[in-house]
């Protein structure tokens, strides 16, 4: 039997514990992190805090100061005990606006469900097969506050879900309302031109990843130039390589966009540099 944490209670996992009052199931109006434990160890625990502390924070939610880093090692190690999970472990940590009201709430009081999946690698694998991706430009992404932020609202990525398995792909970029690339589906996307690293400023409405600043950081340690900036799509049919990064599969390198086939020399090296290094 597998558990949930619900609130500081763990509960079992296919037992229902959102009624329909909850505003994160009405209205999306809530917030989350996907992390990820490697060898007993949450992985840049820090990073995660401040993103959901800022993220609470823009969401005008209380609470944010209680759920910091020594929170979320403390509850993602008692879920795993609880459960018996092994030292690798993928975690999504949903927080939420609780008590009711219509669009407008009644409070701003914090609720969480902390979720636990076990995984087998105990290291960030560079996928062995290049990804194959498209561009999905039926919707786009607004640009606004809370664009840098994990929010509840996702159909946009539903959408661009149901598009990739439609068109048998392995993953689909996202644009911004005004056209330039913004992230994919579950990444953000970083493109490699001319010896240089470019990736979508977050002035373009992507996510603020937490994996995303840890590979600028990375590659800029090793004197791999970083350039966020407005990435038009066409660039995709110059680039030498494309890659993508999110906390919990770490780098993951494209290698076909429509006839455009990409190197994987760049994402493979700043993989190995994530292994090795200590957050």
């Amino acid at each position: 039997m597998e558990y949930i944490l619900y609130n500081d209670e763990f509960i079992l996992a296919d037992q229902p514990v959102l009624t329909a009052h909850n505003r994160g199931f009405r209205y999306g109006d809530g917030l989350f992190e996907s992390m990820r434990m490697c060898n007993g160890k949450l992985k840049f625990a820090e990073q995660h805090a401040d993103r959901l502390k800022a993220g609470m924070k823009a969401l005008k939610m209380e609470g944010g100061n209680l759920l910091d880093e020594y929170f979320l090692r403390q509850k993602t190690t008692e879920l795993c005990k609880r459960n018996k999970f092994k030292e690798n472990v993928r975690f999504r940590l949903s927080v939420y606006r609780q008590g009711e009201g219509l669009y407008t709430p009644a409070s701003n009081k914090s609720g969480y469900v902390l979720e636990a999946t076990p995984l087998t690698e105990s290291t960030y694998e560079l996928n062995k097969k290049g990804l194959i991706v498209d561009v999905y430009d039926e919707l786009t992404k607004q640009v606004d506050k809370l664009a840098n932020y994990k929010t509840c609202n996702s159909l946009l990525y539903v959408m661009a879900g149901l598009y990739k398995k439609q068109h048998r792909l392995d993953e689909a970029f996202i644009l911004n309302q005004n056209g330039f690339l913004c992230e994919s589906i579950s990444s953000n996307v970083f493109v490699v031109y001319n010896q240089q690293i470019y990736t979508p400023s977050l002035a373009e409405g992507c996510i603020k990843g937490v994996m995303r600043g840890v590979v600028m950081n990375l590659a800029r340690m090793n004197n791999i130039p970083v350039v966020e900036a407005q990435i038009n799509p066409e660039v995709l049919k110059e680039a030498d390589e494309v890659f993508i990064t999110n906390a919990v599969g770490g780098v993951r390198w494209v290698m076909g966009y429509g006839r455009k086939r990409y190197f994987n020399e760049v994402s493979k090296e700043l993989s190995t540099k994530l292994n090795s290094s200590n957050p």
